[in-house]
Parts: structure tokens; sequence; C-alpha cells
């Protein structure tokens, strides 16, 4: 009976104790959230890393805190609009597209992706042509990814002339250790040989 006795006082005296403490912190201001320690660049290398293993998801949140710490930042999202798009979520990835064309106007990267949502669309292919056309003015190394984009486009409006030449000169322009491109180029070869 002394036990129970010993035991109920420890409770009634833990109890209290919290109670005190519950108290106690009541009257502190509340805890502001953390401050978030990485930059928007760090945010978005972290995001490709994320996404180099997989981790969409992961990849995907990276981006979204890359464009809320800077807006400005074209690459997040071109980023965010590429996980979109490989989703097929092709409202989301227009958006994200349009809001690097915001960032960084004519952006070549930018500029090719929203035409594919276009095309992936089937719709507003006069609107794909122009934003091909304009990434191709600064393309650099993504020409032969417009080209192919161009390409695509002249086939679709059954224009096979123009979308052969467009897909000769992606092939001519396309880096050899792309697999994954060159796999699309031959996809894109078949449509326009039809």
């Amino acid at each position: 009976m002394a036990k129970r006795g010993a035991l109920g006082l420890a409770r009634l005296a833990a109890g209290a104790l919290s109670a005190l403490l519950g108290a106690g912190c009541a009257g502190l201001p509340p805890l502001a959230p953390a401050k978030d320690a990485l930059s928007a660049d760090e945010h978005l290398r972290l995001g490709a890393s994320y996404e180099a293993q997989g981790l969409r998801k992961e990849a995907a949140d990276q981006y979204a805190a890359a464009a809320r710490r800077d807006p400005r930042l074209a690459a997040a999202w071109i980023a965010s609009g590429n996980i979109a798009f490989e989703s097929e979520d092709w409202a989301a990835a227009e958006r994200c597209y349009r809001r690097a064309l915001k960032a960084a106007p004519g952006h070549p990267g930018a500029s090719n992706n929203l035409a594919m949502v276009y095309l992936a669309r089937g719709k507003d292919l006069a609107r794909a042509e122009s934003l091909a056309r304009v990434a191709l003015q600064g393309a650099g190394p993504l020409e032969p990814y417009a080209l192919d984009t161009l390409a695509n486009v002249y086939a679709r409006e059954g224009r096979w002339d123009e979308a052969r030449g467009a897909l000769a000169r992606a092939e001519a322009a396309a880096p050899v250790v792309d697999a994954g491109f060159r796999a699309r180029l031959e996809r894109t070869r078949r449509a326009v040989e039809r």
C-alpha cells in the first residue's frame, strides 16, 4: 500500500511540475518559423541532385523553394516546368515556362519548352512555331532540341519538306552522347517519313 501511495505522489508531483512548466511557457512569444538557410541557387542544385536520384517530389519541392527565394531565377521555373511536363501536367508546365519567360524574356530553353507544351496539347501550333523560332535565335547548345520541336510542329501541320529540313539540321547538330535525344529524333524521323 505504501508503494502505491508513493507512486501516486510521484505522479501528482510530475503533473504539477508539468502544469507549472506549461503555464510558464504560455507567456513566452511563439517561436518564429525557421529561416531558410539555403540560397535559391542552392535549392536549385539540391533539386537537381534529388531529380538525378529519381526523387521527383523532393526535386519539385526544391525547385519551388528556389523560385520562392528568387522569382527572377528562370532556371528554377524551367526545372519546375520540366517536372510538370514529364507528369503531363500541361497547365502547370505552361505556367512555369511562362514565369521563366517573364523572368528572362526570350530564354531559349523556356521558349522551346513552352513550344513543346503547345505541341503536346496539339493546339496553338502557330504560337509553338513562333516560340521554337525564338529559341533558335539564342539557342547555342539547345539548337538541335529547338530544331526537333520545329520539325514536329511542321509535321503536325503537314509541312513535310520543312519538317524534313528541320529534322536534318537537328540530327546534324545533335550531341552524340545524348542517347535519349537521339531516340527522340528517331521518333521524329518516323513521324516525318510517313
